[in-house]
């Protein structure tokens, strides 16, 4: 009986697990418990309808696990913390004192005209962002680049940890490094990781191990995620939804890069995290989230000829 039980947790940790399968376990278990009783089948012959009684109670029993794998999800950023919260000695107890002051928030109320002029000129901007591969080398100030990462670094994060580091590579022989090193891990993804179904994905898009947009471009922008901080006396302290505080930030991030009238290609390459941390000297708890080459497209750049879903595909309003 232990070892049913020990195998039924472990089948519930994964949703494949089929309510008819979690059903036959059920009664198998109900006549393993009649056995570990001493008592005989014959001794122990179960009515009908008390056998389908069980049935249905295990069919309970199996839905409300479903339904409670379905709703209780552990946030995955929450669960990488684990380790970290596991030793509440090794993490400082807040970063946000109880009796932070309070600021009186300044808005300024514009005329339904202006936003709704606004939210579409914005709209129409975004709308012609497109992923790049083909980029000129045309210098960009590093000026705009620190105002596109400024940007990025207002995005919300939990408990206000702004779990992020930005790092802008603009010299010619790191872009070099960067693009032997991610060459050599995408020709591996290609050929053996990727598999048949994601290269057939991605095969009219154009894309291959070759990324000579690494070099061309003027720019390259790393952003990790900081899954703790770390202080200066060695202490940890959390940082809650490190991994969506900081998509968050990429996405404020390209629409920088848009708005500035500069282009880029959001890429996130397989592999590569632990070696361009090592070639930026970043610490262990920073992690690869996105690569991004930043400048001007070339004038013979092309891009596929994609359509965007329509609004009603992708928005539901309750009214």
């Amino acid at each position: 009986m232990a070892l049913f039980a020990t195998l039924f947790m472990h089948l519930c940790d994964y949703w494949f697990v089929s309510v008819p399968l979690l059903t036959a376990l059920g009664v198998f278990a109900w006549f393993m418990n009649q056995e570990e009783q001493g008592t005989s089948s014959t001794e122990t012959a179960a009515p009908a309808d008390d056998i389908q009684s069980r049935i249905l109670d295990a069919k309970k029993s199996a839905s409300s696990i479903s339904r409670m794998k379905e709703t209780v999800v552990f946030d995955r950023d929450w669960d990488a913390n684990a380790e970290d919260n596991a030793h509440d000695e090794d993490i400082v107890p807040s970063g946000i004192p109880e009796d932070v002051q309070h600021i009186h928030f300044e808005h300024k109320r514009l005329t339904l005209e202006s936003m709704y002029t606004r939210s579409k000129e914005f709209y129409e901007l975004m709308n012609n962002r497109r992923s790049v591969r083909f980029f000129s080398k045309d210098p960009v100030p590093k000026e705009i680049i620190q105002n596109i990462v400024r940007t990025a670094g207002t995005a919300p994060s939990g408990a206000h940890t702004e779990p992020w580091r930005f790092i802008a590579v603009k010299d010619p022989e790191y872009k070099k490094r960067i693009r032997e090193l991610v060459e050599q891990e995408e020709e591996i993804n290609y050929t053996k990781r990727m598999g048949v179904q994601w290269t057939a994905d991605v095969k009219g898009i154009g894309t291959s191990y070759v990324k000579e947009y690494l070099t061309d471009a003027p720019w390259i922008l790393l952003v990790f995620k900081q899954v703790y901080t770390l202080l200066p006396d060695g202490q940890k302290r959390n940082n809650y939804y490190h991994e969506i505080s900081t998509a968050i930030s990429g996405g404020l991030l390209i629409a920088a890069i848009q708005t500035a009238g500069l282009v880029t290609l959001t890429s996130t390459p397989m592999n590569c995290g632990p070696a361009l941390r090592t070639m930026f000297q970043r610490p262990k708890h920073e992690k690869l989230m996105l690569l991004l080459p930043v400048g001007y497209p070339s004038h013979d750049c092309t891009v596929p000829d994609f359509k965007r879903k329509e609004l009603d595909e992708i928005l539901t309003m309750i009214q």
